[in-house]
């Protein structure tokens, strides 16, 4: 590797589902790595092997290809510097303990749990941080070796030097600076043989060529443990990038109680991962323009950790749901016609993928709709007829006093004599050049017009064109399995000549 070599790596814990937070992290080291030329590693951080599962870091993965992030090594392609699981590099962590130990930076700790809470509690008595302040930090090497010999149960903890003032210049937060004093000898090795957290991530970082680490903003108290390992072991440290948090519309961090957090759920709901990709990428990073709509080359290009924010971004799911309709507009008809006949076969609406009616479907759902899974909410709500339901509302007062039986009288009387078919088989305009016509013969125009005729033809006051709908309700052949969830034209006409019928009589 060249010195220059950009190397970032995203580090999951495989304990559960992936949090929009680590997809964003995941999604920003991706970015810089594609920027930059460089390379991104994916490393599992299993040594929770309590709560760390396959199953877990399997669906992690999934989640990470659905959005569209790529990585050059990791535990499913391999790499020079693997492996990229933590529970199987548990020999490479022991070796360095060792060298810590004979260096004399590293030594055993045989305090029990009872004295550490005790000091604990002592501490907190005297107002004192709450730092390790046990014996074993200078006791006589007699005693430890008579205690190794024993085999008494112990840990090792890293010498941390006193009074010293560490300081890391962060990408996005500038200078950072932490005195030694505030945190005590710290664990590196526990007692059962098993290496911490940071010891294992600043001996991964280090050996695995990490050139940036670009990770959340909680991470940061993490990182004067870390650099004093980089120092201790005579390595390099990398470049550090904190990003803020993502944080729920009330400001707080983003959790399960503000609703789905994690990627998989959005995905379940219907949004597209392209959505995701820009939304997400957005969240803590523009790039000093208006636009708002990315595609994943065009961030590729775009993305720099110097318009990376420091506050906090709010997670609005309102504007991710914006974001996702036009994502959803920008794709081909061919490419999303598939997608959602899979909805509404799923539903029970459809038995069919791909007929005339899908395909006009398709195109008439596509201007207005925001998810996928809205899909089969929008395509039973234009071929469901409401018409009395409409009627019998407030809003339908000024149609009803608009002479609506006249546009009820021409409609039936259009259909009766085919002249309504024809137009509607003419083609896409064929409906508006006939509506056009009624316009002049009855002398209305505008909503006088256009709202009366979709009440009596749609039963509703609202929805897509209304050409469109008719068109759709002429192609179904069989397309729909669920057959009361379609009111076809025929009998559309006949609810319609029976509200004529009772106007008559009254």
């Amino acid at each position: 590797m060249g010195q220059s070599e950009t190397r970032v790596r995203f580090a999951p814990s495989p304990t559960g589902n992936l949090h929009v937070g680590g997809a964003r992290t995941a999604l920003f080291n991706y970015l810089y790595a594609s920027n930059t030329g460089g390379k991104l590693i994916l490393r599992v951080e299993d040594t929770d092997q309590a709560r760390s599962t396959p199953e877990s870091e399997a669906a992690v993965l999934q989640d990470l290809e659905w959005i569209g992030i790529k990585w050059d090594e990791g535990p499913d392609v391999g790499g020079q510097y693997g492996p990229y699981r933590q529970s199987e590099r548990k020999d490479l962590y022991m070796k360095y303990v060792n060298k810590l130990v004979d260096d004399g930076l590293v030594y055993p700790c045989f305090c029990t749990d009872e004295e550490l809470a005790e000091m604990k509690a002592d501490a907190e008595r005297k107002s004192l941080p709450p730092v390790y302040r046990g014996k074993w930090a200078h006791a006589d090497q007699k005693e430890v070796d008579e205690m190794l010999a024993q085999g008494k149960p112990h840990c090792y903890r890293f010498r941390v030097p006193s009074n010293k003032i560490i300081t890391i210049t962060d990408s996005i937060r500038g200078k950072v600076s932490w005195n030694t004093d505030s945190l005590g000898d710290f664990v590196v090795m526990r007692s059962n043989g098993l290496p911490v957290y940071n010891f294992c991530v600043a001996v991964d970082d280090a050996t695995m060529k990490i050139s940036h680490v670009i990770r959340a903003e909680e991470h940061l108290p993490n990182t004067l443990r870390q650099v004093l390992i980089y120092r201790a072991l005579g390595w390099k440290q990398p470049q550090f990038s904190h990003v803020s948090l993502i944080l729920a519309p009330d400001k707080s961090k983003l959790s399960k109680r503000h609703g789905a957090t994690s990627l998989g759920e959005f995905r379940q709901q219907g949004y597209l991962p392209q959505a995701m990709l820009n939304y997400l990428t957005l969240l803590g990073w523009n790039d000093g323009s208006e636009q708002e709509v990315f595609t994943l080359q065009q961030l590729q290009e775009k993305f720099s950790l110097e318009r990376v924010t420091k506050s906090g971004a709010v997670f609005d799911k309102t504007k991710l749901s914006w974001m996702n309709g036009q994502h959803l507009r920008a794709l081909p008809d061919a490419e999303l016609a598939p997608q959602l006949a899979e909805v509404w076969q799923h539903s029970g609406l459809l038995q069919k993928q791909d007929s005339p009616f899908v395909q006009l479907a398709v195109a008439v759902l596509k201007p207005s709709l925001e998810l996928l899974a809205d899909a089969d909410r929008d395509l039973r709500h234009i071929l469901s007829y409401p018409l009395m339901d409409t009627l019998q509302h407030e809003a339908a007062t000024a149609v009803l006093q608009d002479d609506f039986k006249q546009i009820v009288d021409t409609a039936l009387a259009a259909y009766n004599s085919g002249e309504l078919k024809s137009a509607l088989e003419s083609g896409p305009d064929g409906y508006k050049t006939w509506l056009k016509g009624v316009g002049k013969e009855q002398k209305r125009k505008g909503k006088h017009l256009f709202m009366p005729m979709r009440v009596a033809l749609t039963g509703s006051q609202h929805g897509p064109e209304v050409g469109e709908v008719l068109r759709l309700l002429l192609l179904e052949n069989g397309d729909i399995k669920d057959s009361s969830a379609c009111v076809s034209l025929p009998q559309r006409m006949q609810q319609l000549h029976e509200w004529q019928s009772r106007q008559t009589a009254s």
